[in-house]
């Protein structure tokens, strides 16, 4: 980075990390203790979806990848796109698996990166509910490298609950890089998964 980039404001964008999704699981145990959320052993992957030959090979390998325990009673994945037009992958393992779950969010990541949709890829998430099934996500943004908590109020449309995201961001502030720019906690209705 310059000079003219530094007197004009302009940063360098973070490049993804993607092993930050590792850190999940360990986080989830904190999140257990501090708030009684647990993992439902679902996860998703959200991108941008791309027409044409290649793109449709690159599901088709995800799908293969993920699919590949489903004659040994694993659960195939889902694909669907929401209102939006984004595509999203629904990735499932057993609740007490999430290692797991991270493993194959991971591998769907860095499957359509090395097929060159890095820049196609949003986000990435991992549900989890409490006692009284209310939701919770902790997404990842790609294009940050950043974990955020994502937490619809039950019942309530559209509706956040803001001081149940920021009660996760302070339990989880030593085991995940959080986002430190609220704006940036984009809100993923309807999530597949979630």
């Amino acid at each position: 980075m310059g000079l003219l980039d530094t007197i004009l404001g302009r940063s360098k964008p973070v490049r993804p990390d993607l092993d930050q999704l590792f850190a999940v699981p360990s986080a989830a145990l904190t999140l257990q203790a501090a708030t009684g959320f647990v993992p439902t052993g679902l996860g998703s992957v959200c991108f941008a979806g791309v027409e044409g030959g290649t793109f449709a090979r690159i599901q088709q390998d995800v799908r293969e990848l993920l699919d590949a325990d489903t004659a040994h009673g694993g659960i195939p994945v889902e694909f669907s796109r929401d209102s939006y037009g984004y595509t999203w992958l629904l990735a499932r393992q057993p609740a007490e698996d999430t290692a797991a779950l991270v493993n194959d969010l991971h591998a769907v990541n860095t499957l359509l990166q090395e097929g060159g949709f890095g820049p196609q890829l949003l986000c990435s998430l991992v549900a989890f509910r409490d006692d009284r099934d209310r939701p919770l996500a902790l997404v990842y943004l790609y294009k940050r490298g950043t974990f955020y908590p994502f937490a619809p109020a039950p019942g309530s449309g559209e509706k956040r609950d803001n001081q149940l995201e920021l009660q996760v961001r302070a339990a989880l502030g030593d085991d995940l890089r959080v986002e430190k720019d609220l704006a940036r906690w984009f809100p993923v209705w309807g999530a597949p998964g979630l």
